[in-house]
């Protein structure tokens, strides 16, 4: 599923908080243990929470012609591409 017409919770993660590896779904490369990055979560099904490269998710946000903000407790974002 998409992001299409979804509100999303964007949040930062600092490199204290982040006590595990995560799959990127922008470049499918390891977030590693310990690294800034963000946590994009669907409001409407908030088990599909992704975790993103900051730049990962800055560059979906320019294809997609939307810059999504962290720290926007939820905010819409247009596109067709996966989470």
């Amino acid at each position: 599923m998409g992001l299409s017409g979804r509100r999303l919770s964007v949040r930062s993660v600092q490199p204290g908080s982040a006590a595990k590896p995560y799959l990127c779904p922008g470049c499918e490369g390891v977030i590693p243990e310990g690294r800034f990055h963000l946590v994009v979560v669907p409001e409407d099904e908030p088990d599909l929470r992704r975790h993103w490269h900051h730049g990962c998710w800055y560059k979906e946000g320019r294809r997609t012609g939307r810059t999504p903000r962290s720290g926007s407790p939820a905010v819409p974002f247009d596109s067709d591409s996966p989470l």
